[in-house]
């Protein structure tokens, strides 16, 4: 978010006063990858880097979006007309959110935003959530109605608009922490029921990495869709409700009766494995157990790659670089996969040091950079 405040920025853009700002954060996921969408648990926080929302109503019935991540593809939607997905392509997260307030029963006003962002695009982040999530929260500040969704609906509402207008089969995960994150907490989240507890990540002795390989990645790509059809697959066959609901005991039997094939007996093991692994990194991070919580990250990591195959080169070489560094407690790929950021934990007074050792290894492999940033657990969204 270079040059100017956002709010000298929009009065830039649209030629008018600013009225109200938005803040809503990106995310990165502790542990507890591809088991949203399985009713699993899932342990994510919401980062110091965001997407920022400036807007101002206008008086007839237009919305306009414009990106300052995209200053060539402007939006406008008219809010008395069907709104159905179109062009430019990262509109359309905002144009399922718009509908879904319209479709809950707000009475919404026209309105214009701008936005900005810090988050790196692709890079498995939830940059997709926090646009949503901001865009809702600056519609219901125009029409004067923040604060009347409740935040689990209000989480429901953008992951909707996701599914349906970005063709993005995405878990609750990424919304709902965008919206309920709190600073120095990790949020244990029960996808089935929604129910969360805050658990304690505000160690200042230790500060969470993030190294991104720049290998973009889009939920919408075919790998996601793929895995996420393999689990419903294994979960037909065991004659269950979801993953959630088999243990490491049921799924041994059931591998032995050759009940499921190779590719769904990785995708299940992964899965269930998972599952019991972040309930676990809940219980370490509550007992200021950093070393258990640390093995566990970097057994989560060796299953993505191995059984869910979701992991890369670039990947793998940033937790391998990170586990050769003195300090570190713990690493891991983040998000979806298939590119995106690689998390560490480590030592506060040996980030810098830590952070050199990726990105030297990184370059030396790679021939080109891994930008790498330090973050804290950070509050979610809500008006600035």
């Amino acid at each position: 978010m270079n040059g100017n405040t956002p709010q000298t920025r929009f009065e830039s853009t649209y030629k008018r006063p600013v009225g109200g700002l938005v803040r809503a954060p990106g995310r990165v996921n502790l542990i507890g990858e591809h088991t949203d969408y399985n009713d699993g648990f899932v342990l994510p926080i919401a980062i110091e880097r965001c997407t920022l929302a400036a807007w101002a109503p206008r008086d007839d019935r237009k919305v306009s979006f414009i990106s300052r991540q995209a200053p060539d593809e402007p939006a406008q939607l008219d809010l008395d007309e069907l709104i159905v997905p179109g062009q430019p392509a990262w509109a359309n997260y905002c144009r399922g959110v718009t509908a879904g307030l319209i479709e809950r029963g707000l009475e919404l006003r026209g309105v214009d935003i701008l936005f900005d962002s810090d988050v790196p695009l692709g890079a498995g982040l939830s940059t997709s959530a926090a646009l949503e999530v901001a865009t809702a929260m600056a519609l219901l500040a125009a029409a004067d109605k923040s604060g009347q969704v409740p935040l689990r609906e209000l989480a429901l509402l953008c992951q909707k608009a996701e599914h349906e207008y970005a063709n993005a089969p995405c878990g609750i995960m990424d919304q709902s922490i965008c919206i309920m994150g709190q600073a120095g907490r990790a949020l244990l989240l029960d996808c089935r029921d929604g129910q969360t507890r805050q658990i304690h990540f505000d160690d200042p002795r230790t500060v969470l990495l993030v190294a991104d390989t720049q290998v973009k990645h889009a939920i919408s790509d075919g790998g996601y869709a793929a895995r996420r059809s393999q689990c419903e697959s294994a979960t037909e066959k065991l004659g269950v409700k979801a993953l959630r609901d088999v243990d490491r005991a049921t799924l041994s039997a059931a591998a032995e009766a050759g009940a499921l094939s190779d590719l769904e007996l990785q995708r299940a093991r992964h899965v269930v494995g998972e599952i019991d692994r972040t309930v676990q990194a809940a219980d370490a991070l509550e007992s200021n157990n950093t070393s258990r919580f640390g093995n566990l990250m970097y057994e989560s990591h060796e299953s993505l790659r191995d059984d869910y195959e979701v992991s890369c080169e670039e990947l793998d070489a940033i937790v391998a670089a990170a586990r050769s560094c003195e300090g570190v407690w713990g690493a891991r790929m983040t998000g979806g996969g298939f590119g995106g950021c690689a998390i560490v934990l480590v030592e506060a007074d040996q980030a810098p040091a830590v952070t050199d050792a990726i990105q030297q290894a990184f370059a030396a492999k790679f021939g080109r950079k891994c930008p790498v940033f330090a973050t804290r657990a950070a509050d979610g969204a809500g008006l600035v």
